[in-house]
């Protein structure tokens, strides 16, 4: 029986078990609710996902933004934050293509990874441009051309020069990330944001080092880049090292239409394929052209690329809009036939042709060798250790001696012409070579 006075001695005493229990299970229950923030807020790996092919194409995911993304808040900061390392107003001053009522431009991607939406290029990137009909027609995108504007070489030295500069810290990014998207939870603005800014600054600042060689070459310029000293620079090669001839292949933007007839020749076999003709399979050809687009084995996104694939195996190139005057293309046709077509292929939509697909050596063109010099059986031999252990293994990367021949469709859009990008228009490419122009812009719209 309690007595009076045993009964708080009695309440006190539950009153403290059940305190004990709380502090033993509060740990536990405040690291289940940050287990469970945790996995709710950053496991998940989410793209944008389009619908339409074309769109698809302009803006979705090949897997780049999983090791290579920029946090998307911190990409719409940088232009503010960086502005001095920009050639004029935003992204759009490096020839990177808006469409109206987007906040990306085309070539940019976004997927929700490790907590934070990022965004990286994609295919579109390099291969999307704009035309005009006529000089005063509004400028319209064609997809699959080659980005004839897009300066990649002042988009890398942007970032790499920004993450180098003081402004390029939590400091002047988290203001401006508050500023363009209305405000910061707590967790963003003294955790995700200052841990990801700190990221990227170290991640950039050792691709700045590891490319430093670019910094000795004269500027690309738009429409251009160097595609497989990048490659060298994975692979780690000593590239200030290799020979001056080997770390310059700096060619432009192909265009990437009809990719299905682009897979046999009239010889039964696969036409050979980039400039220089190193692959005779598209599929090797377009995960390769992906690690430009910021991916690798483990983090290329298959499904997505394969819808790229098959989109664009059929896709042609928009027809010439303006009049035809047909005496003259009858006259044309004719000298085409003769001079032209047996490297070219019968038409722009017939790629009929005994050499058409083929590499032509370098002796026989006795053009500029640079792009075709890059490209290394050292490089070739290491690219066929991509993709070890995976059913796509690169297998039919090699050297070559030329420059593919290759057909010609779509090739009013193909402006300036070469691998080079040496020869400004069609009419001065039928000149001979000491009479073009040795000097042109390039770039506009």
């Amino acid at each position: 029986m309690n007595t009076p006075e045993s009964v708080p001695t009695t309440h006190r005493l539950r009153l403290a078990r059940t305190l004990l229990r709380i502090l033993v299970l509060l740990p536990w229950l405040l690291l289940l609710l940050a287990g469970s923030y945790a996995l709710v807020r950053f496991v998940p790996d989410e793209p944008v996902v389009h619908a339409d092919p074309v769109e698809h194409f302009k803006y979705g995911s090949t897997g780049g933004e999983r090791a290579s993304g920029f946090p998307y808040w911190i990409w719409q900061a940088l232009p503010t934050v960086c502005a001095e390392h920009l050639p004029g107003p935003g992204y759009a001053s490096l020839g990177l293509i808006f469409e109206e009522g987007r906040d990306l431009p085309v070539g940019v991607s976004k997927r929700r990874h490790l907590g934070i939406d990022r965004v990286f290029l994609n295919c579109a990137a390099c291969h999307a441009g704009l035309v005009r009909d006529t000089p005063a027609a509004p400028a319209r995108l064609v997809v699959g051309m080659p980005a004839h504007r897009f300066d990649i070489l002042a988009f890398q030295r942007f970032f790499f020069e920004c993450a180098a500069g003081p402004t390029f810290s939590r400091e002047f990014i988290v203001p401006e990330i508050e500023r363009l998207s209305g405000g910061l939870g707590l967790v963003d603005r003294y955790l995700v944001y200052p841990v990801a800014i700190a990221l990227m600054r170290e991640r950039l600042l050792m691709l700045r080092a590891r490319f430093g060689f670019v910094s000795a070459q004269a500027p690309w310029g738009p429409g251009r880049v160097d595609t497989f000293n990048a490659a060298k620079v994975l692979f780690n090669f000593p590239v200030q090292r290799l020979p001056a001839r080997e770390r310059l292949g700096a060619a432009d933007f192909p265009s990437i239409w009809n990719q299905r007839k682009r897979m046999q020749r009239d010889d039964g076999e696969r036409m050979e394929l980039h400039w220089d003709g190193n692959n005779t399979h598209t599929e090797e050809r377009n995960k390769s052209a992906a690690f430009g687009t910021g991916t690798t084995p483990p983090t290329i996104d298959l499904a997505a690329i394969s819808r790229v694939e098959a989109w664009l195996l059929d896709l042609g190139p928009p027809a010439w809009p303006l009049p035809v005057d047909k005496t003259l293309a009858a006259r044309g046709a004719a000298l085409y036939a003769h001079y032209c077509a047996d490297c070219h292929g019968a038409s722009g939509s017939d790629f009929a042709g005994p050499k058409v697909g083929h590499v032509t050596p370098i002796a026989d063109i006795a053009t500029d060798p640079a792009r075709l010099d890059s490209y290394t059986r050292d490089l070739a031999v290491n690219q066929a250790t991509l993709y070890a252990g995976y059913p796509h293994r690169f297998r039919h990367f090699r050297k070559t001696w030329g420059y593919a021949n290759m057909p010609l469709d779509g090739i009013w859009l193909r402006a300036p012409y070469l691998h080079n990008g040496s020869v400004p228009t069609l009419r001065d490419l039928l000149e001979p070579a000491f009479a073009r122009p040795t000097c042109f812009v390039r770039g506009g719209t």
